[in-house]
């Protein structure tokens, strides 16, 4: 009869003699998941930031900035502004933590507990939002509960763009009026002119002095060089619009053919040009006249420099993207700069620089940049300037296509 080996060890269920390997093998089974259990898993974490993206997408029609966050602050979904402004993409703000891009990031993370503990449906205060390789820039914030679960709306209204909007308001408002103005002026002016210039010519044919004949011409000159003047402020709203396709650094070269033809020595013109832009619908002549009336004022800024030999004249075209000016936003914008490296403009003058007969130099007519806001704001779009000494910035966005 074959022989029976019998283990010495007993068969104990609560016997503690375990294996290492059977150990190892325990320690590594996956227990069951309870029901309405959050998987705790890099998988599970990218499926729930999938499905939230999903539900937030109207975000991105929206011009603020919008972030939809835990209440430890891991950011569920960014909108395209959000990108915009932070300059990176939305699947590397996805997972981070909101409050680090900011410069006080403790005002944000006791904000998202509050609002995670309802201690308050809507939160708002002012902070500093980080952004990469800039300035970091104010923003107004505003903390939101929502009806799920540990999910929470921020959004964030860059202070900044408050700012602009207001000022474009006052721009747009501005120049309205003063178009009225010049209308009304120039015709108050103009009819009593044409009076004045023929009782000066019916009092030169009857005087027969020489000297006294001097002064009619003097009346004379003087009242054709006010007519000239109102001509000129009447310009813009006799002649008609004609828009053809425009291609702006067509405009550009040809603006820049003038000024290198009146300051040959002495001024360097730069251009950087984005030759991705898209032609569009516009009145050519009327743009060149615009870009040439602001070149034109920088040239004779920069005539100490002209004349040192170190002035520069830059002419930078870009597409701005999602932009909001005129109280409309468009998808794309021309975004045209004309810099020269002057003393800048005044400030006594620098708010009224669109100003009808409102001028930096001695002998300025003030004209030209009131003709320059009034053709671009006949293509739907808007000038404005950043000036420091050093350095001027004439910025022109009209809508793209």
């Amino acid at each position: 009869m074959p022989s029976v080996c019998k283990s010495s060890r007993p068969a104990s269920l609560g016997l503690r003699a375990t294996s290492p390997a059977f150990a190892a093998n325990s320690a590594a089974r996956p227990r069951p998941v309870r029901q309405n259990e959050r998987l705790n898993t890099p998988l599970s974490s990218s499926i729930s930031t999938s499905l939230a993206s999903s539900r937030f997408q109207s975000f991105d029609l929206l011009a603020t900035l919008v972030a939809v966050v835990r209440s430890d602050g891991t950011v569920l979904f960014a909108n395209s502004a959000l990108e915009d402004a932070l300059g990176s993409s939305r699947r590397t703000i996805e997972g981070s933590v909101l409050p680090d891009s900011f410069t006080e990031p403790q005002a944000l993370h006791r904000a998202l507990e509050g609002a995670g503990g309802n201690q308050f449906a809507a939160l708002r205060y002012d902070a500093w939002l980080k952004r990469l390789n800039h300035e970091p820039f104010p923003v107004h914030v505003i903390v939101t509960q929502t009806d799920m679960p540990d999910e929470i709306v921020v959004e964030l209204l860059p202070l900044e763009l408050q700012a602009r909007q207001e000022r474009e308001e006052r721009l747009v408002d501005q120049a309205q009026a003063n178009k009225e103005l010049i209308r009304n002026l120039a015709h108050e002016i103009k009819n009593p002119l044409g009076g004045i210039r023929g009782a000066a010519q019916l009092l030169e044919m009857e005087v027969e002095s020489r000297d006294l004949k001097e002064y009619t011409q003097v009346i004379i000159h003087e009242a054709d060089r006010l007519q000239t003047l109102v001509d000129r402020l009447l310009a813009p709203h006799r002649r008609p619009h004609l828009v053809g396709d425009v291609n702006i650094h067509e405009v550009c070269e040809r603006v820049r053919a003038l000024i290198v033809a009146e300051f040959p020595k002495g001024l360097k013109v730069v251009r950087d040009y984005d030759t991705s832009i898209p032609e569009f619908r516009g009145d050519r002549e009327q743009l060149i006249q615009t870009v040439l009336n602001v070149a034109h004022n920088a040239c004779q800024a920069l005539v100490e420099r002209i004349t040192l030999g170190d002035a520069c004249l830059t002419f930078r075209t870009r597409i701005a993207r999602q932009i909001t000016f005129g109280k409309q936003r468009y998808k794309l914008a021309l975004e045209l700069h004309v810099m020269d490296n002057g003393p800048g403009i005044p400030d006594s003058i620098k708010d009224r620089i669109f100003y009808p007969l409102v001028s930096g130099r001695e002998g300025g007519s003030g004209l030209g940049l009131t003709l320059a806001q009034t053709f671009v704001q006949q293509h739907h779009g808007l000038i404005e300037v950043e000036s420091v000494p050093g350095r001027t910035d004439f910025t022109i966005l009209i809508p793209l296509p």
